[in-house]
């Protein structure tokens, strides 16, 4: 009994071991290769297109492959005062002149829903409280002169579009909400990389001049 005993533990060792190095038939019997190291190495494809790379090299080449090869940047508007240091700015960055442009814009006239102007700082906080608890999105107007210190509520490129802005703000409608044409502004000076590359665009944000992708303008 023992030796029978001895007999089948011995077959079943065998058994396993030729199972385990898959030699016995059919290939349902065969073991998983897939957790075996051999298995993985094999179903590599194409390994040594595979390039291992430091932490820091990794996320520059992410930052490359996010940035566009080459894109149209411009920063303003500036004051005719103000054109001339920009211009030795990107001078000073090695940009040559024929790389950039500088670009006049005549702003038009357009019409605000507006509030105030205000006789304090006072008054100004107390509406402007009004319009947050109207849930009414504002900016403080510094330009033009007249209306200085009042609320812009929103922009139109018509009177009618105006009007139709105020009228749609019903039971939110705020005291002393008005339409108010602006006159044309003065002349505004851009200055714009059309085809910058990644390193010029580099050079363009540590100018710290507002450097922004090109928009289209009227």
């Amino acid at each position: 009994m023992l030796r029978a005993l001895l007999a089948l533990v011995l077959l079943a060792n065998v058994l396993f071991f030729a199972w385990a190095q898959g030699w016995l038939e059919p290939a349902w019997m065969a073991p998983r290769q897939a957790e075996r190291e051999p298995g993985r190495i094999g179903a590599q494809v194409r390994p040594e297109a595979i390039t291992v790379l430091p932490a820091t090299a990794a996320s520059a080449a992410v930052a490359a492959s996010r940035t566009p090869a080459v894109a149209c940047m411009e920063a303003g508007p500036f004051s005719d005062a103000e054109i001339a240091a920009v211009h030795s700015a990107l001078e000073g960055a090695g940009l040559p002149a024929a790389s950039w442009q500088r670009e006049q814009v005549q702003p038009g006239a357009f019409w605000v829903v507006f509030a105030g102007r205000y006789a304090d700082a006072a008054a100004r906080k107390a509406r402007e409280a009004e319009l947050e608890r109207n849930a009414l999105p504002y900016e403080i107007a510094s330009q033009p002169a007249e209306l200085a210190g009042g609320l812009v509520l929103s922009r139109h490129a018509s009177k009618d579009a105006a009007e139709l802005a105020l009228a749609a703000l019903g039971d939110k409608h705020v005291a002393d909400l008005r339409v108010v044409a602006v006159p044309p502004g003065p002349q505004q000076q851009w200055l714009r990389v059309p085809a910058a590359d990644g390193q010029t665009q580099a050079r363009l944000a540590a100018l710290d001049r507002g450097f922004k992708p090109c928009i289209e303008r009227p």
